[in-house]
């Protein structure tokens, strides 16, 4: 579980029912820019608006389309521990490869609880979990000495994705903590610190921004110690980077709209779709950022040289 791992947003057509054609498409468009897996149901993957059904669905549409050419990471967390097992054993039977799970908030926080959570997951499962380090949704801010026991204590937890911020910092002192157990980080967020988290030792991203080329090419560039270039890259693209880092998914859903991977940027409700302001906005920061290029195939951000206030293709 390194590398590019997008994760996904989950398709609604205008009447807010699943879409699952748009998933298959999205996927297809991913296996064929060459990502190294995708995460259904994540937290920005409106998971929570889902029932068990339509869950399932996703699931089983995804592990379809990706064909086990490409690991398959699966949002599994809820706030009961039994909820979060049933739905870790769902993907799993559904032909899921790992399960993305965050700790639980709890009134009086208990380290040892969050350990025999998982630990209670993680019974009966034959796929290994990924940590999600996520204070932002979870409310529980996990130390480095806990994720470092959490790593010894529950051998099924394979994989850390770190989100707390400043994630960089955090990244090294994990780093530097591992000793007898060492499994690789990701980092999120929208890749919003995206050279500072490759410069900390980031294994890679399991983010869900619109054009993941972005970030092959990032990654690619860290790993031949290219910095200068991981920073112009960052420096184009961070206008769209940040706009769309906004609260929710109606920013991403419109990007991967007009990219022709969805069919419609709905929001199942509460959630809002795109306004009519920030689209305009959108347009501005494409045509500055990409301009003349054709969003809907994949961009060759390689091709992609600097110059100034100018980018030429």
């Amino acid at each position: 579980m390194k590398g590019i791992i997008p994760i996904l947003a989950t398709p609604f057509h205008d009447d807010e029912t699943l879409d699952l054609d748009s998933l298959a498409r999205t996927i297809d468009f991913m296996l064929g820019i060459g990502v190294d897996g995708i995460t259904v149901l994540g937290v920005l993957g409106e998971s929570n608006r889902l029932c068990d059904e339509e869950r399932s669905a996703v699931v089983d549409r995804a592990v379809k389309a990706a064909g086990k050419r490409i690991t398959v990471i699966v949002g599994a967390s809820h706030s009961g521990t039994n909820v979060v097992q049933r739905n870790s054993r769902i993907a799993q039977d559904l032909g899921a490869n790992a399960v993305m799970i965050t700790p639980t908030k709890e009134a009086i926080p208990d380290e040892e609880r969050i350990i025999e959570s998982f630990r209670r997951i993680s019974q009966g499962l034959s796929i290994p979990i990924v940590l999600q380090d996520h204070p932002a949704s979870s409310e529980v801010h996990m130390s480095v000495p806990l994720m470092l026991h959490m790593l010894k204590a529950v051998p099924a937890i394979r994989c850390i994705k770190e989100e707390a911020v400043p994630t960089a910092p955090k990244l090294r002192k994990l780093r530097d903590g591992f000793q007898e157990v060492s499994v690789p980080i990701l980092t999120g967020l929208g890749a919003l610190y995206a050279p500072f988290d490759l410069e900390a030792g980031s294994d890679g991203f399991n983010t869900g921004f619109a054009f993941p080329e972005v970030l092959m090419a990032m990654l690619q560039a860290a790993r031949r110690s290219d910095w200068k270039r991981v920073h112009e890259i960052y420096a184009w693209f961070a206008p769209l980077i940040v706009f769309e880092q906004q609260p929710g998914v109606a920013i991403r859903k419109e990007l991967l709209r007009r990219r022709g991977l969805l069919q419609s940027a709905r929001a199942r409700h509460p959630g809002a779709t795109v306004a009519s302001a920030a689209a305009k906005q959108l347009e501005g920061i494409l045509d500055r950022t990409l301009p003349g290029v054709d969003i809907t195939r994949p961009i060759g951000v390689d091709q992609i040289a600097v110059f100034g206030n100018a980018v030429a293709v």
